[in-house]
């Protein structure tokens, strides 16, 4: 189950949301610039620090985790969309990476639930 690696997925996000708030003006840096970087980090982290616990209940806990965070992603960016920080294109891209790391997130948690429930 180790060697399933959902955290790929969640880092091509983290990489694409930096790239895609690089561009975002001065006076969100602290704002939607900073949410939106925060939530992806997180989302990877979790994984990774879930992964390194002791057993599969604990990272089960992670994995929830990280899948807060990505609807946090989700919603952050949204609003960036809105409000025009994000074109149409860009946002879909950005979407779709999010919806992919979301999936496989997602995969590993019932994955690992399962472990849960028969240990």
């Amino acid at each position: 189950m180790r060697d399933f690696k959902p955290g790929s997925c969640v880092t091509s996000l983290v990489l694409a949301v930096y790239a895609a708030t690089a561009s975002f003006p001065k006076h969100e840096l602290y704002g939607l610039t900073s949410q939106a970087r925060r939530a992806a980090f997180s989302a990877a982290v979790k994984i990774v620090e879930g992964a390194a616990k002791r057993g599969p209940a604990e990272f089960r806990r992670f994995l929830d985790i990280s899948i807060g965070s990505l609807a946090e992603v989700a919603y952050t960016l949204r609003v960036a969309r809105d409000l025009k920080l994000l074109d149409a294109d860009r946002w879909s891209q950005l979407d779709r990476i999010r919806r992919q790391a979301g999936m496989m997130t997602w995969k590993l948690y019932v994955a690992v639930a399962k472990a849960v429930r028969k240990a």
